[in-house]
């Protein structure tokens, strides 16, 4: 049995209305709702070295520039560079019992490039510490960054002595007559005494003065050749920004730039959809809450030539990724999203929030046709949301109907042991033979009627759609309900079938 597997065949709707497959996607356990890369709030966890695995934490990482100290980049192909040793003669060559030495250098095995072509000393210990290159504008680039600390710093005092007089209860003699310390001071003819908690006014750096006299252009640029393997790429020149080489001899190895470890939560509820190990070395996760992992996986088994206004056979298999058993019912795809409208302000008092919820009595969404029971939406309002996820309409033109079955059928939970065993048993389930064709574990394969619309030409792509509707078994336990809780969820999905061939 062959399968047509694609990036682009099989593809789920996200609540926010973007078509993406099953491996891009996140399912959130508390909210119920499927979610893609837009949807989520990425936060870095952690910086390492993907070289060294070293691990550095924020502040350290924000003071090397997200550089690691001791692994380099290939300033000409940008791809890693690695300590190669080499052996020199002694460094006393007239006594007879020195024995030669090693030393390292760096090389970069894609391009050849190595530290001896710039004239970098060779290193006598592995680890390194080579060299580095001096900018010259570094004291005016820290002079400017130092002013604008100061900037803020000081308007952040500002606006907090402006809060301390509007605490005030009553007015002083200064306030009520607009006059100040300091400018009593200045009437008398004394001199200003700042305050002691304000910190003075950063000191501006000199402005940058326009010079008349600028260099004269060499001779050698109109009338030598230019040899382009001397002159470096603009992605080489903007690699190194505080330099900017020109010519290939300036070209000095680059700081390897940090990794980071980022963890996605959902904007709705607040909760991780997936989060990461703390160990750079480590490719588990703490938290993964992948679509693949608690979605029915949908792929294309076969599909009959496609012809316009001809009914042809379309047969899918379904996969129960979850450990509990699951029932399918097909229901037809609305391109419109459906939006529950839900108040945006939620109420610091648990009890407002509990009373809404009791006036209901049936189960909400936050966004898109996703339904769940009241217990789930008050553990997710309690977090108090402050992002909505708006729904947009699903743009992709389905130019096929598919005839939508009336009868459902049950997968079974997932089993590893069953993928190696060739019994074939069905659990004697008894299944509608018009609609599953075939059974093993917890795969099956139904069959489906598609017919394309009359007004396509050949060559066209066909993209039909259903509405899937499963049971899920949420295993969250909450205050009120401390067992598992089944509900039906739906997820539209969009099938690429080919394109249209002529007739018969």
């Amino acid at each position: 049995m062959s399968y047509i597997i694609g990036s682009d065949v099989v593809r789920y709707a996200c609540t926010c209305g973007i078509l993406k497959p099953i491996s891009k996607l996140y399912f959130c356990r508390h909210c119920l709702e499927v979610r893609c890369g837009f949807c989520v709030c990425h936060e870095v966890d952690s910086h390492f070295c993907g070289k060294c695995a070293e691990n550095l934490p924020s502040s350290e990482a924000r003071l090397k520039k997200n550089r690691c100290g001791n692994c380099y980049d290939c300033p000409s192909c940008h791809q890693q560079l690695t300590t190669r040793a080499a052996t020199v003669g002694p460094k006393n060559p007239e006594d007879p019992k020195a024995t030669p030495r090693k030393v390292f250098y760096l090389l970069c095995l894609l391009c050849r490039w190595s530290s001896r072509d710039v004239g970098i000393p060779d290193q006598s210990a592995v680890s390194g510490g080579w060299p580095e290159r001096e900018n010259i504008h570094a004291n005016r680039l820290q002079e400017i960054q130092d002013m604008y600390k100061g900037i803020v710093l000081l308007d952040k005092q500002q606006k907090l002595e402006k809060d301390k007089k509007k605490q005030r209860r009553y007015m002083s003699f200064t306030d009520r007559t607009g006059i100040t310390a300091s400018m009593l001071r200045k009437r008398v003819g004394l001199p200003d005494i700042p305050h002691p908690l304000l910190k003075p006014k950063p000191k501006e750096p000199e402005p940058a003065v326009a010079k008349e006299d600028v260099e004269e252009l060499p001779e050698e640029l109109l009338t030598k050749p230019v040899n382009l393997c001397e002159v470096t790429t603009m992605e080489q020149r903007l690699v190194q920004p505080e330099w900017q080489p020109i010519t290939v001899e300036k070209l000095f190895p680059i700081h390897k730039q940090l990794s980071v470890k980022r963890s996605q939560r959902c904007r709705s509820c607040e909760h991780n959809v997936s989060k990461p190990e703390y160990n750079p070395n480590s490719i588990k996760f703490k938290i993964q809450l992948f679509a693949c992992f608690h979605i029915p996986e949908v792929r294309i088994v076969t599909v009959e030539p496609l012809r316009a206004g001809k009914t042809c056979e379309l047969l899918l298999k379904f996969s129960n990724p979850t450990q509990h058993q699951t029932v399918i019912t097909f229901l037809p795809v609305t391109l419109e999203m459906e939006e529950t409208k839900i108040s945006e302000q939620v109420t610091e008092d648990k009890s407002v929030v509990d009373d809404y919820l009791l006036e209901k009595k049936q189960p909400l969404s936050l966004t898109g046709t996703g339904s769940q029971p009241s217990s789930l939406l008050h553990a997710s309002l309690s977090r108090q949301p402050s992002i909505t996820v708006k729904p947009r309409p699903i743009a992709v033109p389905v130019v096929a109907d598919i005839t939508i079955p009336t009868s459902t059928f049950i997968l079974p939970p997932r089993d590893d042991a069953a993928e190696y065993d060739d019994s074939g048993d069905t659990h004697n389930i008894q299944d509608d033979s018009k609609l599953v064709i075939w059974r093993k574990s917890n795969k099956a394969v139904v069959k489906l009627q598609v017919t394309p619309k009359e007004d396509l030409k050949i060559g066209d792509e066909v993209v039909a759609g259903f509405t899937m509707q499963h049971i899920y078994v949420n295993t969250i336990t909450t205050v009120d309900n401390k067992e598992p809780q089944k509900c039906e969820h739906k997820v539209k999905v969009f099938v690429t079938l080919g394109n249209l061939v002529g007739s018969e």
